[in-house]
């Protein structure tokens, strides 16, 4: 028998590797918790589990919120100045995934290959930022994961009231904090 549990215990053991990361991300608004993608997003999946694992998200906010499309946030502190990141990461917006309700997918410039550090999570089915082909245009935005806990909060974050602030637009006129972000064990 003792022979038999360690057989299965160690069957099991690539199946654990394989797990799906979860974050749990608390902001002054409420807890939200994402499901990680790393099967089919594993360079962007490693990027911002290593970001979260420094700290980095702690203290940042969602800087750019737009109720029926998205909010945006990792980038920046309270006080809008921009975070230091580690170098870009590739791209892997052909994945499969889609930027649909609840999906987290990476911020970047019109650079295909620039996303580092800031995310943002779909309040919409935004179609329009998928992959479509390998051009600039048509390359998309990468999803790693989807929210599994605090779709609520999220909604409730999209509803904030926003302006111009520092030269950025669609800033929440309250800060929006992300206070920590933790890889759950």
């Amino acid at each position: 028998m003792k022979k038999l549990l360690s057989s299965l215990a160690l069957c099991a053991l690539p199946l654990l590797a394989h797990a799906a990361p979860v974050v749990e991300m608390t902001t002054n608004k409420g807890v939200i918790e994402i499901t990680l993608d790393s099967a089919k997003a594993p360079k962007t999946v490693a990027n911002f589990v290593t970001y979260a694992k420094a700290g980095f998200y702690n203290g940042t906010v969602f800087h750019r919120i737009i109720d029926g499309f998205m909010i945006q946030g990792g980038g920046f502190d309270g006080k809008l100045e921009q975070k230091k990141t580690n170098a870009p990461i590739p791209n892997e917006a052909a994945n499969g995934l889609k930027n649909s309700i609840g999906t987290i997918a990476m911020a970047r410039t019109a650079d295909p290959n620039s996303a580092t550090a800031q995310f943002f999570i779909n309040v919409a089915n935004n179609e329009f930022l998928d992959y479509k082909n390998s051009s600039p245009q048509g390359i998309g935005y990468a999803v790693f994961g989807k929210v599994s806990k605090g779709m609520d909060v999220v909604n409730r974050i999209a509803k904030t009231h926003t302006g111009s602030m520092k030269g950025m637009d669609d800033v929440p006129f309250e800060p929006i904090v992300i206070q920590k972000v933790v890889v759950k064990p």
